[in-house]
């Protein structure tokens, strides 16, 4: 008799950094992580969320969870060490947070202040080099590593605005990492999701016809969903992606590839 297939990520160690609620785009990777075997880390921003994310963490039968805001002093570094204390690897980091000043998001480019812009950049695109330089030391036997982007990196959206020149900034950031950790066998990648109807989005103005924008313009004429996003990183993620890092992976119907 044949043995029973174990599940792909079986024995995987995953942080997921970024459930907001059964919404966001991070439980879609999450979940996609847990249905092929990997066990989940997941955090919340703060006391304010912990109730919506704090139900969800025990669905996934995660054993370690906590606050994660990275704006905060301590907190990345808490989470990491828990981490090392109770698994003493890491394997897979979700990176699925971003953040501007309304004001400055809801605003044009021109009009964004140096403040905004800092924390915009500091919250959306460094905090991703903070975590992946916590997560090398763990990851003994190569990982991978992911952060969201999104179509407004390389084109212009219109009211995407300071977002644009962050993800671009983001997106770099992935290829630099990726050549500096390839060696150790260490994979990067940004992953660029259509518009999904998600907490962080409903800041951006007039976001429902960049959505109906999308399904039109998509060839295969819908809207992706968190569970596309979150499958493409549960196989990007595993053996069968061993050679692929670096790129901007586009989890978006085609959307990006129409005029």
């Amino acid at each position: 008799m044949n043995e029973p297939t174990r599940p792909i990520l079986a024995g995987k160690k995953a942080l997921v950094v970024g459930i907001a609620n059964d919404q966001s785009i991070a439980y879609g990777c999450a979940r996609a992580f847990r249905e092929a075997g990997a066990e989940i880390a997941v955090t919340w921003l703060n006391e304010k969320a912990r109730p919506h994310v704090e139900p969800l963490a025990r669905e996934l039968e995660a054993p370690i969870t906590g606050p994660m805001n990275v704006a905060e002093p301590g907190q990345l570094e808490a989470v990491f060490g828990e981490i090392e204390r109770k698994w003493g690897q890491l394997d897979i980091l979700v990176h699925s947070i971003a953040f501007a000043p309304m004001a400055d998001l809801q605003g044009g480019l021109l009009d964004c202040s140096a403040e905004g812009f800092a924390k915009a950049m500091d919250i959306s695109c460094h905090s991703f080099v903070r975590m992946a330089r916590l997560a090398v030391p763990l990851m003994k036997d190569g990982g991978t590593m992911f952060a969201m982007s999104y179509y407004g990196a390389n084109r212009v959206v219109p009211n995407y605005n300071v977002m644009g020149p962050v993800k671009a900034a983001l997106e770099a950031s992935c290829r630099y990492l990726a050549y500096e950790l390839g060696p150790q066998r260490i994979r990067v990648h940004a992953i660029s999701p259509g518009p999904l109807k998600t907490r962080a989005a409903s800041g951006l103005k007039d976001f429902e016809l960049l959505l109906n924008e999308a399904a039109r313009k998509a060839p295969l004429g819908e809207l992706v969903d968190i569970m596309d996003v979150g499958y493409t990183c549960a196989y990007l993620a595993t053996p069968y992606a061993h050679r692929v890092t670096g790129g901007t992976v586009y989890v978006d119907g085609g959307t990006n590839i129409v005029a």
